[in-house]
C-alpha cells in the first residue's frame, strides 16, 4: 500500500519481522543548509568553522554531527513512520524535561515535524552532549560509581513522577505534542498526551490497522489496543500461512492473545474517569543512552525518541541497565576459563568498538559478573527511591501483576515463549499469582497446580521486556 505521507520509507521483510528501509538518502547538503539557517551563520563562513558531517544510523533516523565556532550540534532526520508526531513528540518531551528537571538532556534548537523542507524528511537539531556511553566504560568502572550512577537513575525517575501539568504527571496515556498540528520550531503552553508514538503501532502494516491509538484513558484501553494489534496480525497470517508450521503458530499466537483480552478486564478496570494518572517514562534507559565522563558522573541521558506518558504501575519497574537475572554471589574470575582476547577493543571510554575487552576471560564470566552487579545496584536504586518516594515499596509491589502483564503481551505480541505464556494467564485464571519471569525460566510442573502460588515477585527482579509503549 502506497502511502504518500511516508515516501521515503519502504518495509523489507527481514524473516524476523518488518524492517524499514531508506528509499532515498537525505542529501547532505541540504542537511548543512538547515543548520546554517536555524544556527544563524553565514553562507561564506570557512570550513575550519562550520562542517556536517554522518554519524550514524538509527533504527529509524539518521544522525549528523554539527561543527561550529559556537559549539556542536546533531542533526536527526527521521523516516516518516508515524508523520508529523515522531519528531514533534521526541521535541515537546525533551523541552518539558529539560524545563521541568535537572535531568541532563539535549536542549532543542529546531525542528521539522513535516516533509515540506529542503531535506524532504522530518528533522530535529539540538545541542551535541559531552560524554561517552556507559556501555563502553561499564567494565572498568569502580562499583562506587556503579552504584552513584544507579542512585541518580532513581533520581531522575522521582523528578520524572513529578514532572506534568497536574504538578505530580499528567492524564492519559500518549506521546506528548503529538498530533498538535505541524508547528515547526517551538512547542509551548501545557503540553498533553496524544497519539502513541510507537514501533509497536507504526511498524509495517500495523500503522493501517483501524485500531485506537491514543490518547488511552486508561491501561485497559492501551492494553487492549495492543491485543487487538495482536490478533488482526496473526488472523491475517493465518489466512496466508503457506505451511502447517505458520498455521500452527498463528494459532498459538491468536489463542494466547484472546486469552489475555479475556483477563484484560480482571486487572484494568474498563471504566476509569478521570482519565488515569501517568508519567513520562524512558523505556530505553540503557546503558548505551547514559552518557558518562571520565569519572563515571552522568553528562547527559539521551534517547528520548518514541516515549510516551504511561500509567504509574509502569514506571515501578527498575531501568532497563538494572534489569537481568538475579545473582547474590559474586562470581569466582578464577573458575572460568582463559580465552585469547586478540584483536578485541581496550574497553576505555575513548573505545567506542563494540568489541569489549574481555580481560582474557569467557564472555560467560561478563555475564555473570553484571548479573551480580545488577542484583546489588537493583538494591541501590531501590533504597534510593524509598528515600524519594517513601510509599515505593507499596508502588512496586500493587504494580507487579501490572507489569507482568504487560510483559506477557509484549512476548505474545513478538511470538516469544507463547507455551509459558499460556500456563501463566491460566494460573492467573485460578487465582494464582505466579510471578511471570519464573514461569518463562521453568514453566509450571503439574504437581504446582492447585497449590497455593508464592507471593508476586518485585518488578526489581524482573528481567528485561521487548519495548511495548
Amino acid at each position: 500500500m502506497r502511502d504518500a505521507s511516508r515516501e521515503g520509507l519502504a518495509w523489507d521483510d527481514n524473516g524476523l519481522g518488518p524492517e524499514p528501509r531508506w528509499t532515498r538518502d537525505p542529501d547532505i547538503r541540504a542537511v548543512a543548509r538547515v543548520c546554517r539557517r536555524h544556527l544563524g551563520i553565514a553562507d561564506d563562513t570557512p570550513e575550519a568553522e562550520f562542517g556536517v558531517f554522518f554519524h550514524s544510523d538509527g533504527n529509524f533516523n539518521k544522525l549528523y554531527s554539527v561543527r561550529t565556532a559556537r559549539g556542536q550540534f546533531m542533526v536527526r532526520v527521521s523516516l516518516p513512520v508515524d508523520p508529523g508526531n515522531k519528531i514533534r513528540g521526541e521535541a515537546a518531551t525533551l523541552q518539558l524535561v529539560r524545563r521541568r528537571t535537572d535531568i541532563p538532556v539535549p536542549a532543542v534548537v529546531a525542528f521539522d515535524g513535516t516533509r515540506a523542507n529542503e531535506i524532504g524528511y522530518e528533522w530535529l537539531l539540538m545541542e551535541k552532549m559531552r560524554g561517552t556511553p556507559a556501555y563502553y566504560c561499564w567494565r572498568k568502572m569502580p562499583m562506587a560509581h556503579k552504584e552513584r550512577l544507579a542512585a541518580q537513575a532513581a533520581e531522575f525517575q522521582a523528578q520524572l513522577f513529578r514532572c506534568g501539568n497536574f504538578g505530580d504527571g499528567f492524564r492519559g496515556i500518549g506521546t506528548l505534542g503529538a498530533g498538535s498540528g505541524a508547528e515547526k520550531a517551538t512547542i509551548s503552553g501545557n503540553l498533553e498526551p496524544g497519539q502513541i508514538v510507537s514501533s509497536f503501532f507504526f511498524t509495517g502494516a500495523r500503522y493501517h490497522y483501524p485500531i485506537p491509538r491514543g490518547p488511552f484513558r486508561s491501561s485497559h484501553d492501551w492494553l487492549r489496543a495492543h491485543l487487538n494489534v495482536i490478533i488482526k496480525e496473526h488472523t491475517a497470517a493465518l489466512a496466508e500461512a503457506k505451511s502447517e508450521d505458520d498455521r500452527e503458530y498463528a494459532e498459538s499466537s491468536l489463542c494466547v492473545a484472546r486469552k489475555l483480552l479475556r483477563t484484560l478486564h480482571k486487572i484494568f478496570p474498563a471504566i476509569v474517569n478521570p482519565s488515569e494518572r501517568t508519567v513520562v517514562w524512558h523505556d530505553d534507559l540503557s546503558l548505551r543512552n547514559i552518557l558518562v565522563d571520565n569519572h563515571g558522573e552522568i553528562t547527559a541521558v539521551i534517547g528520548w525518541e518514541c516515549l510516551s506518558t504511561v500509567p504509574r504501575w509502569v514506571a515501578s519497574q527498575v531501568p532497563e541497565f538494572l534489569r537481568g537475572a538475579s545473582r547474590e554471589t559474586e562470581p569466582d574470575r578464577d573458575c572460568y576459563t582463559d580465552v585469547s582476547d586478540k584483536g578485541r577493543g581496550a574497553s576505555g571510554c575513548g573505545d567506542l568498538d563494540d568489541s569489549l575487552d574481555n580481560e582474557g576471560k569467557t564472555e560467560l564470566f561478563w555475564i555473570h559478573l553484571m548479573e551480580y552487579e545488577q542484583t546489588r545496584l537493583r538494591n541501590v536504586y531501590a533504597a534510593r527511591m524509598r528515600q524519594l518516594r517513601p510509599e515505593w515499596d507499596m508502588e512496586v509491589e500493587e504494580g507487579a501483576l501490572k507489569v507482568d502483564f504487560l510483559r506477557a503481551v509484549s512476548r505474545c505480541g513478538s511470538g516469544f515463549y507463547l507455551g509459558r505464556i499460556e500456563q501463566w494467564i491460566d494460573a492467573i485464571e485460578r487465582r494464582e499469582f505466579l510471578p511471570l519471569m519464573e514461569v518463562l525460566r521453568v514453566g509450571i510442573k503439574k504437581e504446582k497446580v492447585g497449590r497455593a502460588a508464592p507471593k508476586a515477585a518485585t518488578s526489581s527482579a524482573l528481567a528485561p521486556a521487548r519495548r511495548v509503549s
